[in-house]
């Protein structure tokens, strides 16, 4: 007889080609808009807009992965994560090009300047910058040669992406920070509900006799 448990899983072979295309799908709204000409009057702040606010969204659906599996207990769901962040890194380099090619044409010199006198720019480059040895040691080679442990101290790093691309956003927009701070509402949630289940390992971890963690 089957034995019912109420962990539930999720046919991740079926799920993965349906979720990249979903994934595609912004960058490739993205170039239709600008092979019909429907970018309205900025193409570039559209484009620059559109890729940054997708790399924003990509990481926070990213760091959403771990709490709903909690949650749900929905535990093949982990497997989609990694195809997640890679499209947070995805979006995050589009939005990087079109910054350097499209607005400064790579010179060097203006994009120094820029990085000194608007701090939005700095938390951008800092956002991208983290994520790229994200990506480097995504696959499970890296995970065995760094370790489990300095694989995932290491991966905490899109945390601080995330937050630095809340604070770029937040700061660019200036006047209507109603969305930038939405995003950062959804974060801090994140950020919470890490801190909690952190916090609630630690505490069943403990001898209930000495409060002590037992020696491994």
């Amino acid at each position: 007889m089957p034995v019912w448990t109420s962990e539930r899983t999720i046919n991740t072979r079926r799920v993965r080609p349906l979720l990249f295309l979903l994934c595609l799908f912004p960058a490739a709204a993205l170039v239709w808009s600008i092979a019909a000409g429907k970018l309205g009057a900025n193409p570039l702040e559209e484009i620059r807009d559109s890729t940054g606010i997708w790399t924003l969204r990509f990481l926070l659906i990213t760091l959403a992965v771990t709490p709903l599996r909690r949650l749900t207990k929905w535990h093949d769901i982990i497997k989609i994560r990694r195809m997640l962040g890679l499209f947070s890194f995805f979006y995050a380099t589009l939005h990087f090009i079109s910054y350097v090619w499209l607005d400064q044409f790579f010179a060097l010199s203006d994009m120094i300047k820029d990085l000194t006198k608007r701090p939005f720019i700095m938390a951008g480059y800092a956002s991208f910058v983290a994520l790229i040895p994200l990506a480097v040691t995504s696959t499970r080679k890296w995970i065995l040669r760094l370790g489990g442990e300095y694989w995932q101290l290491l991966h905490r790093l899109v945390y601080l992406s995330a937050a630095a691309g809340v604070l770029h956003y937040f700061w660019r927009v200036k006047l209507d920070v109603r969305r930038p701070i939405l995003y950062g509402i959804v974060l801090t949630v994140l950020l919470i509900l890490r801190v909690f289940h952190k916090m609630l390992a630690n505490s069943s971890s403990r001898d209930p006799r000495t409060g002590l963690r037992p020696e491994y």
